[in-house]
């Protein structure tokens, strides 16, 4: 009998871990192709509009699907944790980085967002979990200097000027999302992960949606100059980038180590540059297959030292 509890409890691990590879996969595949789409759907759309259509979409969907299916209704104070994930991670995060994108270019853009796992991991120790290992560390280094691989060309200069206040946008915009990403691990969510993601891009959507009117998004806005593949783009945002993509996320969230997460901060962009080379006819250089090499090596490198976090106290997770 303590055999097959033992056979039983490995068998759910190895679930557990495969059920994580998949999320991570959909997060590193759907939301690195977010990049192109995003680019093909505000060229004829407003972008807060477009961000805010896009979350209410998807939100609304997952919320009466869920409903339907019998689930409870959240209560109030489950309306308000999700409405501050939202807030934090589609308004503070991704409202901020499309409005930032106006001032700067998408090359440093992508630079300053992949600060999110250095953020993810000051918040995780500072709200009491374990301290990152020297090989987390190391691993973090490596995908920003991936990152950074992407935006150096050959005079070792970004090809584009940027704006201070796009530049602290953006900033901004990173840290809100970590933030909004650590809350949601500890807030009082609705308990089905579906429901609660449908509640929080719901709200995000909102507020999206105001945030456009005062952007000024709606003056002189007429649906019918939208694109066909302006269109198509919105539909894989909202199907790929948020149903799917962001779903697996707030999963990964409650599953997997935060460190692990962050990792999509390195992937999502080498995603963006090959899916833009492909499909939109972008040119590629040798420092995107520099980049590739320091990305893997940082997922791999962060992979393996997850679990070797050490507590404030110097003996691993911290005492409750």
């Amino acid at each position: 009998m303590k055999q097959q509890c033992i056979d039983f409890s490995a068998g759910a691990k190895k679930n557990k871990s495969l059920m994580i590879m998949l999320a991570l996969a959909c997060v590193y595949i759907f939301w690195g192709g977010t990049y192109l789409g995003m680019k093909f759907a505000v060229e004829t759309m407003p972008p807060f509009l477009m961000a805010g259509i896009r979350f209410s979409i998807a939100g609304w969907i997952l919320y009466i699907v869920y409903r339907l299916k019998g689930e409870k209704r959240p209560s109030l104070e489950e309306w308000k944790n999700a409405g501050i994930v939202g807030a934090l991670l589609l308004l503070g995060g991704n409202g901020v980085v499309a409005w930032a994108e106006q001032q700067v270019p998408s090359s440093i853009a992508s630079v300053l967002v992949a600060t999110v796992p250095l953020w993810i991991t000051a918040f995780s120790y500072i709200s009491g979990a374990k301290k990152p290992s020297a090989g987390s560390i190391i691993g973090i280094l490596l995908g920003l200097c991936g990152i950074g691989a992407l935006v150096w060309n050959s005079n070792g200069m970004t090809s584009q000027s940027a704006d201070a206040g796009g530049i602290l946008a953006l900033l901004f915009a990173s840290i809100s999302w970590s933030a909004g990403s650590m809350y949601s691990r500890k807030a009082k969510l609705p308990s089905a992960p579906l429901l609660s993601t449908g509640v929080q891009m719901i709200v995000g959507g909102i507020l999206l949606l105001i945030v456009a009117a005062f952007h000024g998004d709606y003056r002189g806005f007429d649906p019918s100059g939208i694109s066909t593949q302006s269109w198509i783009a919105l539909g894989y945002l909202v199907i790929f980038g948020s149903l799917i993509g962001y779903t697996a996320y707030i999963w990964l969230l409650k599953n997997a180590e935060p460190s692990v997460v962050s990792t999509y901060a390195f992937v999502n962009p080498i995603v963006a540059v090959f899916l833009g080379w492909l499909l939109a006819d972008e040119k590629i250089g040798i420092n995107a297959f520099i980049a590739v090499f320091f990305i893997i090596a940082a997922v791999v490198i962060i992979t393996l030292f997850r679990d070797k976090g050490i507590g404030k106290d110097g003996k691993g997770a911290l005492p409750k």
